[in-house]
């Protein structure tokens, strides 16, 4: 009888910490138009941990990490306003939800590097590994990923050829939450058409946009997550995405 190996789930703390924190807050009127915002930390970090024991136990994990995005970010010595867009306040008790997660939890922070990039190195240099997401930027990813909001999905798989693909498709549409542009005036069925003919056309896009193709490798690399030989802690030094040399999908 073959026995089969529990995976390893990678988890994305950070939302975990978002909506545990922000789930626990709550404004009450004292009257004479006095308003105050109140959060319990204890009940964020009860909530954290229910849902990190759930993800355990309805994936049947053997091992699992978790992994938080550290304070730099190596994207931003590409573009300055990457993610500047996102000026909306943190939840109250973040801060102490996030330490708690570090301590309690042994989350993992590698420096200059974002939880997704974390996770998307992990995922592609182990092996029987599940991405624990909700984003939507983990299909750049060749590896099995689990969304919590689509449990019905269950685990599904990417392949290289697809997340290949879905990193051209993400260079020409931009992402408007992490606050880069993209090819302007090209949505998603648009930029679907568009990579049938490689990292050639979507050159061609840019350029008939009257951009450069520098610009149109500054937008790849802020939109690939970085996978296996893409990083090395050592010496922080990130290995930035380059265009293939023949007319293909990237590598």
């Amino acid at each position: 009888m073959v026995k089969v190996s529990k995976p390893h789930i990678l988890i994305d703390g950070d939302i975990l910490i978002y909506e545990a924190s922000f789930g626990v807050e709550k404004s009450i009127h004292w009257g004479d138009d006095m308003w105050t915002l109140h959060a319990d930390a204890r009940e964020a970090k009860q909530r954290l941990d229910v849902q990190i024991v759930e993800l355990v136990e309805t994936l049947d994990a053997g091992k699992y990490t978790i992994c938080l995005s550290d304070s730099e970010n190596f994207r931003k010595d590409l573009d300055p306003s990457y993610k500047a867009n996102r000026n909306s306040r943190k939840p109250v008790v973040y801060r102490e939800v996030k330490d708690y997660v570090l301590d309690a939890w042994k989350a993992q922070v590698w420096p200059r590097l974002e939880a997704d990039d974390v996770i998307g190195i992990l995922a592609t240099r182990l092996k029987n590994t599940v991405i624990v997401s909700i984003d939507k930027d983990f299909k750049t990813v060749p590896a099995r990923i689990y969304n919590p909001s689509k449990p019905e999905l269950g685990i599904y798989t990417v392949t290289k050829e697809e997340a290949d693909r879905w990193h051209l498709i993400q260079t020409l549409t931009g992402d408007r939450v992490d606050g880069y542009s993209g090819c302007p005036g090209i949505g998603p069925k648009r930029a679907e058409q568009i990579v049938e003919g490689g990292w050639p056309a979507v050159i061609e896009a840019y350029v008939k946009a009257g951009l450069s193709e520098e610009v149109a490798i500054t937008q790849a690399r802020l939109a690939r997550i970085l996978r296996k030989g893409d990083y090395t802690k050592k010496t922080r030094r990130v290995k930035l995405w380059t265009p293939p040399k023949t007319p293909a999908l990237c590598q």
